[in-house]
């Protein structure tokens, strides 16, 4: 038997037509698939509205309206369902959308994959509570990004410059050293010239002793103080690793939009992401598309990326690397060529290279930085940093192509120029490509390097 009670918790105030269940508990529920619950004679609510699940244990789960019919609604939980009893579990409807608070004290914090402090400490005080699907940014006041974001690492800098507002995928394999990467990103990434930079890390269904890791290399680097960490991990619910990069993006566009930082958001796994889509989309028996992705899986991704940017009038931006590990190295699997539309270039990193024992990995032929030239250049980084660019790009390629015919014909049979590239190749990846962890380069020092390098191959 189910029956409608009101919640005495419930502010008060004006109630949208869309919120008129908003302070009432639901006693009783029709069905519990995994993360999903399935309520029956439900009318009058909206799309993503929160709703709290407490079950007979008395824990409340929170949750979302996933569907809504004449007849009831689906919700999605963001925990575990196991234990609970469909007639002793009731659902509070909250009236409005899932937020999350916001202030200058994220600063320096940890949480969990629902907002939750993680650290030990106290909830931080908040300016205000934020929707955490975020508003999405009017076209018209995007302003176009063109400032140099330095991360320190030679072959980002020199040949994939990153900007401050762009959104650029790092593309993985399994056990190609993209954690340490990641790493020294979070450690390394500054904006010449700018004071006000932070730092927001989301794990999504990471193993517990990476995410360790992850924590014990911010308090060892000092990079704690302008960062804040949420940490989905493996063993957590999966429909929580849908919203972890949600209040991840919430609170980096707070700092970004409203206090006035330029933020870099480091989102790590995407692909955890994209199979915990696909499982919530398989517990609703949804249509499969692609490899059993459900047929949303662009759009989804794209509400996550396109939150990246700057805005016109407004002194911060939002900057994204997400890590995207590809399922067997297969570059054409839908959560990597996904990305890849939705995102403005990649960051590769080969297997071969790590063979050889090149740290990081990154192969600059396959990896593209579309908003590079823009960021780059006089007043930006150098007046030459063109130029290598274009230079270093044509050399690796001829180096490649020396590469390729010396397995072929053997290295004795190749011209004496192909042989200059092959050792040009040899140092520039010496000592321009592979840099150790704990080293950071500044812009200037790279181009140096690029300079000694290509002078291999004067005549």
């Amino acid at each position: 038997m189910t029956s409608w009670t009101r919640d005495a918790s419930a502010p008060a105030g004006e109630t949208p037509a869309l919120r008129a269940y908003a302070g009432l508990e639901r006693q009783g529920l029709a069905e519990l698939h995994g993360p999903l619950a399935f309520v029956e004679g439900v009318a009058g609510i909206a799309f993503h509205d929160h709703v709290d699940l407490i079950g007979s244990d008395g824990v409340t789960r929170a949750g979302r309206v996933l569907a809504t019919t004449e007849r009831g609604a689906v919700i999605e939980v963001f925990a575990s369902t196991d234990g609970l009893q469909l007639a002793r579990s009731r659902l509070a409807f909250r009236g409005g959308a899932l937020q999350f608070g916001v202030g200058p004290e994220l600063l320096g914090r940890v949480f969990d994959g629902l907002g939750r402090p993680r650290d030990g400490l106290p909830p931080p005080a908040c300016a205000e509570r934020r929707a955490v699907d975020g508003m999405p940014i009017n076209p018209c006041r995007r302003e176009y990004p063109r400032d140099f974001l330095q991360t320190g690492i030679s072959a980002i800098d020199a040949l994939n410059s990153v900007v401050l507002g762009q959104k650029i995928p790092i593309f993985t394999e399994s056990g190609l050293g993209h954690d340490e990467l990641a790493m020294q990103i979070i450690r390394q990434a500054r904006a010449p010239g700018v004071e006000k930079f932070a730092i927001v890390f989301a794990a999504l269904g990471l193993p517990r002793d990476t995410a360790d890791r992850y924590l014990d290399d911010f308090r060892g680097s000092g990079a704690r103080g302008h960062l804040i960490a949420f940490l989905n991990l493996a063993g957590d619910a999966t429909a929580e690793r849908l919203l972890t990069p949600r209040l991840a993006l919430t609170a980096a566009e707070y700092l970004a939009f409203d206090a006035g930082y330029h933020v870099l958001v480091v989102l790590h796994d995407i692909t955890n992401y994209g199979e915990a889509l696909r499982e919530i989309a398989a517990a609703r028996g949804e249509m499969p598309s692609r490899k059993g992705y459900p047929g949303y899986l662009y759009s989804d991704l794209a509400s996550l990326f396109e939150r990246a940017g700057r805005i016109e009038g407004r002194p911060g931006s939002l900057t994204q690397i997400p890590v995207v590990t590809l399922p067997s190295g297969d570059l054409s699997h839908p959560i990597p060529d996904l990305t890849g539309y939705v995102t403005e270039g990649q960051i590769v990193l080969d297997r071969e290279l790590a063979r050889r024992g090149i740290t990081p990995p990154i192969a600059i032929l396959t990896s593209l930085s579309r908003l590079m030239s823009d960021g780059i250049g006089e007043g930006r980084t150098r007046g030459d940093h063109r130029d290598i660019a274009r230079r270093l790009y044509a050399a690796v390629a001829r180096v490649e192509r020396a590469r390729g015919l010396a397995a072929i014909i053997g290295a004795d049979e190749l011209t004496e120029e192909e042989r200059t590239y092959l050792r040009f190749g040899e140092r520039y990846e010496r000592e321009l490509l592979s840099q150790r962890g704990d080293e950071e380069r500044s812009i200037g020092e790279t181009l140096d390097r690029a300079l000694r390098v290509l002078g291999e191959l004067r005549p």
